[in-house]
């Protein structure tokens, strides 16, 4: 079974009275274990794809399935429950909240979803090992570097155990040599199993995945 399936996806957008039309039939799938990049210029689509892979909205026209569930028709209660058990978020901005530090970032969604307090800790300081901030784990935002923070945000996206990680532009804000730390993370993570769909403009960041679609005027390109 697929992880993502888009099935002729259309986001059609209403200003005012003129229809503008952001994906034009996109069907793409995302399969368990791989390591997918989605490239395309601005305008191509590429981030309101990413919003229907992410489960983020829902399609004008067309059939969004997770793990084989019809999404669709959901509304953003039921939306939003699914994208926090089963989709892990990793965005260019690491979004950690300023006033927790590393090891209750990473524990703010176990806490949501309401998991016992036993696991919440001891998954927490597993997730921080596995990304190289073992001893970091008291520190808040204001006290790590860039690259540190978004180690974080990926151990937080990892928490649930979800299905899926979807990262948007992960490298944007990063140097190159902190860009490359964080894309060796993703690559070890894949190799231990783990999807990962990764939203990117720049082909030397694109290369390190799998496979590559690209995008162009809202669909694949030929």
């Amino acid at each position: 079974m697929n992880i993502i399936e888009l099935d002729d996806v259309w986001k059609i957008y209403k200003m005012g009275e003129v229809e503008v039309p952001a994906l034009r039939g996109l069907s793409l799938k995302v399969k368990p274990g791989e390591f997918l990049a989605v490239m395309g210029p601005s305008g191509s689509g590429k981030s309101t794809a990413m919003n229907m892979i992410g489960c983020l909205d829902i399609p004008t026209k067309g059939k969004v399935l997770l793990e084989g569930q019809n999404i669709s028709s959901l509304n953003e209660r039921e939306l939003s429950r699914i994208r926090g058990r089963k989709i892990g978020f990793v965005f260019q901005s690491h979004n950690l909240y300023p006033t927790l530090n590393a090891l209750e970032n990473v524990q703010l969604p176990m806490r949501i979803h309401e998991l016992r307090e036993e696991d919440i800790w001891d998954r927490s300081e597993e997730l921080l090992e596995l990304v190289g901030l073992s001893e970091r784990g008291h520190h808040y935002p204001s006290q790590l570097s860039g690259g540190q923070s978004q180690r974080v945000a990926i151990a937080r996206a990892l928490s649930t155990d979800p299905s899926l990680i979807l990262a948007d532009e992960p490298t944007g804000n990063l140097d190159t040599e902190a860009g490359k730390e964080i894309l060796d993370i993703f690559s070890n993570l894949n190799a231990r199993g783990v999807t990962v769909v990764m939203i990117t403009h720049d082909e030397k960041i694109a290369a390190r995945a799998n496979q590559i679609v690209r995008m162009v005027d809202g669909k694949l390109a030929a």
